[in-house]
C-alpha cells in the first residue's frame, strides 16, 4: 500500500450550534479550529444539524401537507378506480 495516499484519520470535536451538543469521534475532515475537550485539545468542526436538534429525531417535526400523495394525483388528474 502506498504511504501518504490517504487523508489522516484522527479524533475530531463536532459541535452542533442550534442544540450545544458537543461530541468526540474520528474523521478525515480538515479544520484549523481547535478545542479543549475531555483533557485534549482536539480540531472543531461546527455543524448546524445533529441527531439533537434534527426535526426527525427530536419528534418536534410538524407535519406541512395533510394530504396523501396518492390523494392529490386523484384530485389533479380524476381517480383511475373503475377504470380499465
Amino acid at each position: 500500500m502506498s504511504r501518504h495516499t490517504h487523508p489522516g484519520y484522527r479524533p475530531v470535536v463536532f459541535r452542533d450550534a442550534s442544540a450545544g451538543l458537543i461530541f468526540l469521534t474520528r474523521s478525515t475532515v480538515a479544520t484549523d479550529r481547535t478545542v479543549e475537550h475531555a483533557g485534549g485539545t482536539y480540531p472543531l468542526v461546527d455543524v448546524e444539524i445533529s441527531s439533537a436538534s434534527h426535526p426527525f429525531w427530536t419528534g418536534r417535526s410538524r407535519v406541512v401537507d395533510t394530504e396523501g400523495r396518492v390523494q392529490a394525483f386523484e384530485r389533479r388528474y380524476g381517480s383511475s378506480r373503475g377504470r380499465r
